[in-house]
């Protein structure tokens, strides 16, 4: 029953911050984003794609959810050391038009490591089935089969990712350094998940395309 009530309580969050976000998302103007965007290009890279694995791939990513993290950061709600600064005179329409241009970009077509046989179908167990003896829920169930993410729910995508990013926010939504995703469903989450769990996870998204 428990379960039944968040599962509706995350599902109505959902659908009021989808109406409070129509507006925003219509009016988005990629051009204008790009131009903002600019200032994005030494640590994400000219088309959203980073060169270094600490800095994420913003490429194809969700509208959504990339403005609501411009936003979060913004207003405090998660702190970026790198970030510092770079966002605070955004309004949220800058927000939008910068996360409009990103989206339209083309994701990362990255390749998992398949040195390790045992930790990519660890990886692909977690991502696909969960671990229901840890209380795991499947990550596509929330990212889809393809890593796309659902805007409407502001789930974002995963595919591509970087390892060391994916790892790292993870490690962070673990020890409640990052609490931003809705009722910390992320946190619960990661914070069952051993190293190894999430090294899989991340190699798997990685080539998850």
């Amino acid at each position: 029953m428990r379960k039944l009530l968040a599962s509706l309580a995350i599902t109505m969050g959902a659908v009021g911050t989808a109406h409070a976000q129509t507006d925003y998302q219509a009016d988005a103007d990629a051009a204008a984003g790009r131009e903002l965007a600019q200032t994005c290009v030494a640590c994400h890279g000219q088309q959203g794609i980073s060169a270094v694995g600490s800095f994420p791939n913003l490429a194809g990513q969700q509208m959504s959810y990339l403005a609501k993290q411009i936003m979060d950061i913004r207003d405090g709600h998660r702190v970026v050391a790198q970030m510092a600064g770079q966002v605070d005179n955004y309004s949220d329409q800058d927000a939008w038009d910068v996360a409009a241009h990103f989206a339209r970009q083309d994701a990362n077509l990255g390749q998992a490591s398949d040195e390790d046989a045992e930790l990519l179908a660890r990886g692909e167990e977690l991502y696909r089935a969960g671990d229901m003896s840890k209380g795991l829920p499947a990550c596509s169930a929330c990212h889809t089969p393809t890593g796309a993410g659902i805007g409407s729910a502001v789930y974002p995508a995963l595919s591509g990712q970087h390892t060391e990013y994916t790892v790292s926010t993870l490690q962070d939504f673990a020890s409640g350094e990052r609490a931003n995703s809705p009722n910390n469903i992320m946190g619960d989450i990661a914070s069952k998940m051993s190293d190894r769990d999430m090294e899989a996870v991340a190699n798997y998204l990685l080539g998850l395309n």
